[in-house]
C-alpha cells in the first residue's frame, strides 16, 4: 500500500495527561483522511505532530516514504491550517497571501491571484479580513496553507462556524484541491454526517486513541442511507445487480442485501429483479444515522 503518512505508536503526553496514545495512523496518497472525533479527542494534538510543531513522547511517522527527522524537509511538503488561520485582519486578502509568499521566498508576480483564484476570492480586492464572513476566512486560511505547493494538507475543522452555505463551499474546494491537484488531504471533524460527503477514508479518535480506520464504502455499510432488498435467491439478485452496474453492495445474510449507490432507483432495480425472474420479497431504503454509529462506538450522547 502507497502510504503518504503512516504513524506507528504515536503517543502525547503533556504532564501525567496522555493526549495522544498509542496512534497507528495510516494515510494513502491522493485519500481525504476525515479524522473523526469529538472535541478534545485529541485531533489538533495528532495534526500538530504530523505538521512538525509538535515533538511525539513515543512512536515514529513516516511522511512520504520515509521517517520524519528533525531537517524538516518532509515538513516544507505539507500546508497546515489548524486552530487558526493566522491571519492579518487589517489587510486585504491579496496582502495576506503575499506576506506569506515572501517568508516562503517564493517571488512568483502573479502566485498570490492564482491561490485567490482557487479559493474564490479573486474578485475581493482591497477590502479587508476583518470584513469577510467566516467561509472567506476559512477559505482565506486555505489559500494560506496552499502557498508552498504541498503535497499533503492538514485541515482542523475548517467547517466549524460555517452556515450551511459556507460548508458545501468549502466541500467544493476541497474535492477540487484533491482532484485537480492531486493534494492529500487529513481533514478533522466531529461532525461525521458532513464528512462522509466529502472523505475516502476515515480514523475514528476518542479520548486520544484510535478506535478504527475504515474506507468510505466501509462506512456506509455500518451507518447511513441504503437499499435494503430481501430476496429469497441473493447469489441471483447479485448476478442481477452486478449485470445492472451495480457494484456498491452487500450480502448481509441470505435473504438481504443492502445497496449503497443509485438510492433513488429501487423501482428500476425492484424492475431488473422481475425481468431476471429473482424472487423480491420487498425493497425500501433505509437511512440509519451515522452519527448514531459514532455515538455509539464513543460511548453515546451522554458523553458529548
Amino acid at each position: 500500500m502507497d502510504y503518504i503518512l503512516e504513524t506507528r505508536a504515536l503517543s502525547k503526553r503533556y504532564g501525567k495527561t496522555r493526549a495522544i496514545d498509542t496512534v497507528s495512523l495510516h494515510v494513502k496518497k491522493g485519500a481525504i483522511y476525515g479524522l473523526i472525533g469529538r472535541n478534545g479527542a485529541g485531533k489538533s494534538t495528532l495534526l500538530k505532530m504530523i505538521a512538525g510543531l509538535a515533538r511525539p513522547t513515543e512512536g515514529s511517522l513516516q511522511l512520504f516514504g520515509s521517517e520524519a527527522g528533525d531537517k524538516g524537509l518532509a515538513f516544507s511538503r505539507i500546508g497546515v491550517l489548524i486552530e487558526h488561520p493566522g491571519l492579518y485582519y487589517n489587510m486585504s486578502a491579496r496582502e495576506n497571501l503575499t506576506v506569506k509568499l515572501m517568508a516562503l521566498g517564493i517571488r512568483e508576480k502573479d502566485a498570490a491571484d492564482r491561490l485567490l483564484e482557487t479559493v474564490g476570492l479573486r474578485d475581493t480586492g482591497k477590502k479587508s479580513v476583518k470584513k469577510f464572513s467566516m467561509g472567506m476566512q476559512q477559505r482565506l486560511g486555505i489559500a494560506l496553507a496552499l502557498a508552498g505547493n504541498p503535497d499533503l494538507m492538514l485541515l482542523d475543522e475548517p467547517i466549524n462556524g460555517l452556515d450551511p452555505q459556507g460548508i458545501a463551499e468549502m466541500r467544493q474546494i476541497l474535492e477540487r484541491l484533491n482532484r485537480e491537484y492531486g493534494i492529500t488531504i487529513i481533514i478533522s471533524s466531529h461532525i461525521l454526517e458532513e464528512l462522509a460527503k466529502v472523505a475516502t477514508d476515515y480514523g475514528i479518535l476518542h479520548e486520544g486513541r484510535l478506535l478504527e480506520e475504515l474506507t468510505h464504502q466501509e462506512l456506509l455499510e455500518k451507518g447511513g442511507e441504503h437499499i435494503e432488498l430481501k430476496t429469497g435467491d441473493a447469489p441471483a439478485a447479485c448476478t442481477v445487480l452486478e449485470e445492472n452496474g451495480i457494484a456498491q453492495y452487500k450480502v448481509i445474510d441470505k435473504d438481504t442485501i443492502r445497496i449503497f449507490e443509485r438510492l433513488t432507483d429501487s423501482g428500476n432495480i425492484a424492475m431488473a429483479m422481475a425481468n431476471g425472474h429473482v424472487p423480491l420479497l420487498g425493497i425500501q431504503v433505509k437511512n440509519e444515522s451515522l452519527e448514531n454509529y459514532f455515538l455509539n462506538l464513543t460511548g453515546g450522547a451522554a458523553h458529548v
